[in-house]
């Protein structure tokens, strides 16, 4: 078995040890535990019909204060939760800016995709909330509620324990991910020992360090590229990077660890099924972020950047109310929720959009770290293309660009040109559970990243549209 090791650098190097002078920076921390304080509907499983019934661990919702030399805020939201939707996000960006005067690109909410969180009414509707009984329904929307509340209650939390700090960065490795589309889950076990696993991957563990003015550690912020599917159960959990973000508050006593999850769309925790699995991955991810922290890291200086936007993402032609009615009359037990959900649109707005206001956010980070955070399910392929820069078959990925999926509004599966072509689940498959009323457009892609390449100046090349 391969260990979690840490990439190291070769210039602009900080040492770990000694006072920091002159911080120039100001952040602030705090968590809330978002674990239902009674048994409903869990997200992320279609095959589960009834509610949880036990707490493995708690789940939580993190916020991080960021404000730079020159008064400029970014607060980052992390949460143990499947995803979150639109609705929930425009409610909680109300909030923000009421309360602290945050404009739509000062935030972003990026979510660690377990599989053993609560579901919530706005996110994943025709799988679980249109399919609950009533009463299980009901417990749903007072939990989204809640939720929305609980987190703009952590940011003002946050924002009482500003300090100074300073910033520095680094970049771990792990292997816990393998693609699934290009590897039998049985055969993963052969597969690895022999070397012979396929498939693009991205094992990056991004790390980011918040420490005071006496350079004592408070925040720990990273990020990995895989599904949160090792547990199955009907129990709470953070699933691996629960485990993982516990192990390091125990291993660096007084320190709050924040993860979001990266372009793991295609990528599963192979083996699975079992606790003992989901700690030793949560162990090995923890591992992977202790060796940065213990190493080398460089340091974040220079001011604070952010930009937002949503594109209209192009779809292809949506299903017409025929093929809808026909679903809803023949179709299975996920089919007619997702065909009495597009309905409802129809008769609410005469019909189907082909196009979606998709989420692209960027932070950059003083002169170093270029943050992307994508909404969706996204695929691998996404973080390589946007990592090689303006080089696209070159093997070279940027350790300074980190990219988030499932942030800020994660409604459906985010498909590349070539997992598109492909089709499969990924490719479209699963719009089903979430309720998308058409695969994406084969522009797509393009027209993602060019708008990632306009807010990072340049730095990422789209698809030529080739196979």
């Amino acid at each position: 078995m391969r260990f979690c090791l840490s990439m190291l650098f070769a210039s602009l190097f900080v040492f770990n040890c000694g006072a920091v002078e002159n911080v120039p920076w100001k952040a602030g921390v705090a968590k809330v535990k978002i674990t239902p304080n009674h048994f409903m509907w869990m997200s992320g499983y279609g095959g589960r019909t009834v509610p949880a019934d036990g707490k493995l661990a708690d789940i939580w919702a993190k916020a991080l204060v960021l404000r730079d030399p020159d008064g400029r805020e970014a607060v980052l939201i992390t949460a143990d939760l499947i995803g979150i939707g639109a609705e929930s996000t425009k409610v909680i960006a109300a909030a923000l800016q009421k309360n602290h005067g945050l404009s739509r690109d000062q935030f972003a909410i990026a979510t660690s995709h377990t599989h053993t969180g609560p579901a919530l009414s706005d996110n994943l509707v025709p799988l679980h909330y249109l399919r609950a009984p009533a009463a299980e329904a009901a417990r749903i929307e007072r939990y989204t509620m809640q939720l929305r509340t609980l987190i703009v209650d952590v940011v003002a939390a946050a924002y009482k324990t500003m300090q100074p700090v300073s910033l520095t960065w680094g970049n771990g490795n792990c292997t816990v991910a393998v693609n699934r589309r290009n590897n039998t889950e049985a055969n993963v076990p052969q597969l690895r020992l022999a070397g012979e696993l396929k498939g693009p991957f991205d094992h990056d563990v991004p790390v980011l360090a918040i420490r005071d003015a006496d350079f004592k550690l408070k925040t720990v912020v990273f990020g990995y590229a895989c599904h949160s599917t090792v547990l199955s159960f009907t129990q709470w959990s953070g699933d691996y990077p629960g485990f993982a973000q516990a192990t390091l508050e125990e291993t660096n006593p007084g320190v709050t660890a924040m993860f979001w999850a990266g372009c793991g769309a295609d990528q599963n925790p192979l083996p699975r099924r079992t606790v003992e699995l989901a700690k030793t991955y949560g162990s090995r991810l923890a591992a992977a972020v202790n060796s940065v922290l213990q190493g080398r890291m460089l340091k974040v200086a220079g001011p604070l950047q952010t930009q937002y936007h949503e594109i209209q993402g192009r779809t292809a032609v949506p299903k017409t109310q025929k093929e809808l009615e026909a679903i809803l009359r023949d179709g299975n037990q996920y089919e007619k929720p997702y065909a009495q959900f597009l309905l409802n649109q129809l008769d609410n707005n005469n019909d189907l959009p082909q196009t979606y206001a998709y989420p692209i956010q960027t932070w950059q980070l003083g002169n170093s770290i270029q943050w992307v955070f994508l909404g969706g399910e996204v695929v691998i392929d996404y973080a390589i293309k946007i990592k090689q820069g303006p080089q696209p078959t070159s093997p070279y990925r940027n350790p300074a660009i980190w990219v988030a999926g499932y942030s800020n509004d994660v409604m459906a599966y985010i498909p590349s040109l070539r997992v598109l072509r492909e089709g499969g689940y990924e490719g479209g498959g699963s719009n089903t559970y979430y309720g998308f009323p058409a695969l994406w457009h084969e522009e797509f892609e393009a027209q993602i990243l060019t708008e990632v390449r306009k807010q990072m100046g340049g730095t990422t090349t789209p698809s030529s549209g080739t196979k």
